[in-house]
């Protein structure tokens, strides 16, 4: 045997041991893949499809982010504008209600007035009546005093009312 193992090159070897080297390299092959291989490929493929699957749902999450993002823009777009809205009807309301006060204050004004100079024109027109009254009155008084005085006798007195009788169908 020793015959056998000087005659022994690693860089030329025979027949036998490339038989057996071939042999149990596709046994160890075949234990391998049947054992090892098909785990490592299917953890391996398991692997890709997790990892693809959470790049899908991280792509779907941006998506929903994105539009989560768009509706609440949205939204801030409507409330501004509600609240602007809102904001130009209270002013208008305000506006209204002043304007209203306004024209309000400004007729009872009016009709304080107009109560004040009606009230002072009836006032003059007393006052002016009560002295015509008065200016009548006295006029009466004084005519009845003159004309007592001037017609003391009887006849002068009847000449003096069928003259006024006169005057009176004259006019």
């Amino acid at each position: 045997m020793l015959f056998v193992l000087a005659d022994f090159s690693v860089i030329k070897p025979d027949f036998g041991l490339l038989f057996w080297t071939t042999v149990i390299f596709l046994l160890f092959w075949f234990i391998i893949g049947k054992f090892a291989f098909r785990p490592i490929a299917n953890a391996l493929k398991k692997r890709e499809d997790d990892i693809q699957t959470a790049l899908d749902e991280a792509s779907k999450a941006r998506e929903e982010m994105n539009e989560m993002k768009a509706e609440n823009e949205a939204l801030l777009a409507e409330a501004r504008e509600e609240r602007a809205e809102m904001l130009k009807e209270a002013k208008d309301t305000k506006n209204a209600i002043i304007k209203e006060a306004k024209d309000k204050a400004k007729e009872e004004a009016k009709k304080i007035v107009d109560a004040a100079q009606q009230e002072i024109e009836n006032q003059r027109k007393a006052v002016l009546n009560e002295v015509k009254n008065q200016v009548g009155r006295m006029a009466v008084d004084i005519s009845e005093r003159i004309l007592e005085k001037e017609l003391a006798d009887k006849k002068a007195h009847d000449q003096l009312i069928k003259t006024m009788v006169d005057d009176i169908k004259l006019n």
